[in-house]
């Protein structure tokens, strides 16, 4: 079956939702779940926000939040009995998902999409579309909105 599974999260309840089903995947095979957060770069309107100041203490305090961040959730897993890996990378989300998912020999990824269309994925794109088009992997995908971001669903 799976032997490790890629689960990117971007700190958001939307994108732990995965969680549930990554756990349904990982346990009858005890695959290893990897957990990725990526830090991506400011964006012009996070920098003039900031009044034009990036500081690497405000890039430190990022790395930091993402690293409490994904060791709370690898606590949380590790308490159920699985097997985790955590993983943070600075860069553009799709390419370091996929860079990771080979570094890492994931067998599956499995992330959400927050369900954007029309001008939000014209504005924002699809991180999830970007990854399931360049993925040599499977992913398993799971469409959330805000306004149901814990929807009972039964997992595969």
């Amino acid at each position: 079956m799976y032997r490790r599974v890629l689960v990117p999260l971007d700190g958001s309840q939307l994108a732990e939702s995965i969680l549930p089903f990554a756990e349904q995947v990982a346990g009858p095979s005890e695959a290893e779940i990897v957990l990725l957060r990526v830090i991506e770069p400011l964006s012009a309107g996070e920098v003039m926000a900031s009044a034009g100041f990036v500081t690497p203490d405000s890039v430190l305090a990022r790395e930091l939040d993402a690293k409490q961040y994904l060791a709370g959730v690898e606590r949380r897993l590790k308490a159920k009995g699985f097997r985790v890996d955590r993983r943070l990378q600075l860069g553009r989300a799709a390419d370091e998902i996929l860079t990771m998912a080979q570094a890492t020999g994931a067998d599956l990824i499995a992330m959400t999409t927050h369900g954007r269309s029309g001008i939000g994925r014209l504005l924002f794109g699809s991180v999830a579309e970007a990854v399931l088009r360049a993925s040599p992997v499977p992913i398993l995908i799971r469409r959330v909105t805000a306004e149901a971001p814990n929807a009972t669903a039964t997992p595969p």
